[in-house]
């Protein structure tokens, strides 16, 4: 009985924090590209960069330069996490 107890008061914390709440996968694959580009690695194909965007809900020209993009996205991953 008390394993059941604390197997729901578990439950209920982890829903209360957020913590099994997952990105969906557009948004997780955004998040890798920004993780990436944080430690150092450079995007080689714009147009990948314009599709992770685009995916999101992004319109992207293709005359933008790739770092407005990049931009574009980790403003859009800070609204989607508060």
């Amino acid at each position: 009985m008390a394993t059941k107890k604390r197997t729901r008061y578990f439950i209920w914390l982890t829903r209360l924090l957020g913590l099994g709440k997952k990105l969906p996968d557009e948004y997780q694959q955004a998040s890798n590209l920004i993780k990436a580009i944080d430690k150092g690695g450079t995007p080689m194909n714009p147009a990948k960069v314009n599709a992770i965007a685009r995916n999101i809900g992004l319109e992207v020209s293709v005359k933008d330069p790739v770092e407005k993009t990049i931009l574009r996205i980790r403003e859009a991953l800070a609204r989607v996490s508060l």
